[in-house]
């Protein structure tokens, strides 16, 4: 089976953030090849280059999200009047009131069931009382929305197939003002209408780096003539494409969806539209993309392109319930969401739960990136309750700063430390006495991950914010008992072998510290179950069994792509999957109209590429070498 794997700012750049899950998942699946597809977040990404690949990858293609050069496309009048329709009406959709929209289907649901009959569920009665069938309800409104979003997404990537790009167009006047009239048209939502030009200029600059992906010569199923390695083909020539995370980095597999009927499997670990929400409120946010106006045009791009990019996967796969949340009210089928938790690799954790316990009874231990997401000031006040309860104990606060914020919160940290144990701090056996430190990863006591969570007896997150929490999952593989805040996917991931308090909430944090600190038998029980549960559902291999699983699945509902032969005549492992759907439907006695009836067959050694003919009898057509 051939795979499109595309990525954005991770796999695979040596210094890419999501780069380890996707090496794992390619190593672990060799009996497929892979072709990569990455999108680089940065300047970085390319000058540190490629990790080193396994056979299984047989070529690599890369483009830079992060800039564009001008691609000298000069549009005739005709190509400048269809990307004017295009980008306008993309803009039109994005200055409309979603919300309006929504109370209006809901009006229409209220109106039709007080007329007896609601949408997919009634039906219609003749003069004479009788059933008339299923009433044929017209397209809601924020259905029409969608549609209306994807012709103009697919119309811009239509026009750049045909004229060779689009980035000239999309840094030109007539995009702004072709998005100046969609926020000053009629109907238009409150905050489009106040967009002032620096508003406008901010949004286009915006759309035009979402938009890249649709200038990439990437979807001919030759390969074009981008950059890539030896061999590499198009996504139009693969089985499948899987998208390692949602938004921008799922477009090459949307225009594969859209132009050669190529199934897309969409993987997200932590939702994309969520982390755009959030970099949209935070306080470094640059002027510009603060304004109330760019951020509701880009919030409602980014819930567009989220909302089609769920609509065109065959299988959604977000890594905990969490996410799978968020992608059901962005949109997503429920019928096409299955969760497959991430997998961590538990071999230098699982060596601290199988040696000895030999841990400071009186330590808590937190492992991390310091920043303010983390809530280490609530830590260190609800430390502040457990030492004057529990003489003796220590806090080690393990981690690294996250950039310049994190480095400015972790001073915060040290001096709150200090304000609160003046006595130990200033003593005259300072280092010794102070039952807060602070620490990295690498430091003489703390020279590996695993060796900073076999440190202390109890494990603490003290989060405000967090998606996966992986590093709890690394604390139950070294079989810890842990304490954590109720966010995110703790609940889930936990699984009743820890204890969960609410978050910001210093003195619950406390009492459940100090609870586990006084009972080492509770402690020994729960650290048991933990190492348990997570080497039954967060390690690697169960991962890439659920992969592997769900890539015959999806390719198994999929057309027929190519040939099943390979040059010398024989057969090629998953060519032809044993349910692959072909184009038509057999016809003829005997004939069952069920998917698993349309299997294809093999001819004189050659696959069937067509129909049965009218009235050949099914058993006259030899079944697939993998149905048989």
């Amino acid at each position: 089976m051939r795979i499109g794997l595309l990525t954005e700012g991770g796999y695979p750049f040596v210094r890419g953030d999501a780069g380890l899950w996707c090496d794992r998942l390619v190593r672990g699946l060799g009996r497929h090849e892979f072709e990569v597809y990455a999108l680089s977040g940065g300047p970085r990404h390319e000058e540190a280059g490629l990790v080193a690949l396994p056979p299984q990858v047989s070529g690599v293609r890369t483009a830079p999200l992060w800039t564009a050069v001008d691609d000298g496309v000069v549009y005739g009048r005709r190509a400048r009047r269809r990307f004017t329709e295009c980008y306008e009406e993309l803009a039109a959709v994005l200055c409309e009131d979603r919300a309006e929209g929504r109370a209006e289907d809901r009006a229409e649901d209220r109106a039709e069931g007080r007329a007896g009959g609601r949408a997919g569920g009634g039906t219609e009665r003749g003069p004479e009382g009788g059933s008339q069938g299923p009433v044929e309800r017209p397209a809601s409104r924020a259905d029409a929305q969608a549609d209306r979003f994807a012709n103009a997404l697919y119309g811009l990537a239509g026009l750049a197939r045909d004229e060779g790009g689009l980035v000239g167009a999309l840094r030109s006047e007539g995009a702004v003002r072709a998005l100046e009239r969609a926020c000053r048209a009629p109907g238009a939502r409150r905050t489009a209408r106040e967009a002032r030009v620096t508003d406008l200029l901010a949004v286009a600059a915006h759309l035009e780096r979402a938009l890249r992906p649709l200038s990439l010569d990437w979807y001919e199923p030759d390969g074009g003539t981008g950059t890539g390695a030896p061999g590499t083909r198009g996504l139009g020539s693969v089985d499948l494409c899987h998208a390692t995370s949602g938004g921008v980095a799922a477009l090459p597999g949307l225009l594969a969806r859209h132009h050669y009927d190529v199934p897309l499997l969409l993987t997200e670990y932590g939702v994309r539209l969520r982390t755009h929400y959030l970099s949209s409120q935070a306080p470094g946010t640059p002027a510009d993309e603060a304004a109330p106006a760019v951020r509701a045009l880009l919030a409602a791009f980014h819930g567009r392109l989220a909302a089609e990019v769920y609509r065109q996967a065959a299988v959604i796969t977000p890594g905990n319930t969490h996410t799978r949340r968020w992608q059901e009210r962005c949109g997503a089928d429920r019928d096409k969401l299955r969760t497959v938790h991430p997998g961590i690799a538990a071999d230098g954790f699982a060596e601290v739960g199988d040696g000895p316990d030999g841990a400071d009874p009186r330590t808590l231990v937190w492992v991390g990136r310091v920043e303010p997401a983390k809530d280490l000031v609530s830590l260190l006040h609800a430390f502040a309750e457990i030492h004057r309860a529990e003489a003796g104990t220590r806090l080690r606060i393990i981690g690294t700063p996250a950039g310049p914020e994190g480095h400015a919160y972790l001073g915060h940290c040290r001096m709150l430390a200090a304000q609160l144990f003046p006595d130990e701090a200033d003593g005259p056996h300072a280092v010794g006495c102070n039952p807060v430190s602070f620490e990295e990863i690498g430091g003489p006591e703390a020279p590996t991950l695993a060796e900073a969570y076999a440190a202390g007896a109890v494990v603490v997150l003290s989060s405000v914010v967090e998606g996966f929490p992986a590093g709890l999952v690394e604390a139950m593989f070294c079989g810890r008992a842990t304490v954590s805040t109720d966010v995110g996917a703790v609940v889930e991931v936990i699984g009743g072998t820890g204890l969960v308090v609410p978050p910001r909430n210093p003195r619950a944090l406390a009492e459940a510290c100090t609870a586990l600190l006084r009972d080492p038998e509770r402690r020994a029980r729960l650290g048991a179950a933990a190492r348990a549960r997570a080497q039954e559902l967060f390690s690697v291999e169960q991962n890439i069994e659920a992969f592997h699983g769900l890539y015959l699945e999806i390719v198994a509902r999929s057309p027929v792509r190519r040939s099943a032969l390979d040059a010398a005549g024989d057969p090629l492992p998953f060519a032809v999957p044993a349910e692959a759907r072909l184009p038509g439907r057999w016809t003829g006695p005997g004939t069952v109209g069920t998917a698993a009836r349309r299997v294809p067959g093999w001819a004189a050694g050659a696959p069937v590429r067509g129909t049965a003919a009218p009235g050949t009898p099914r058993s006259t057509v030899p079944a697939a070498e993998g149905a048989r």
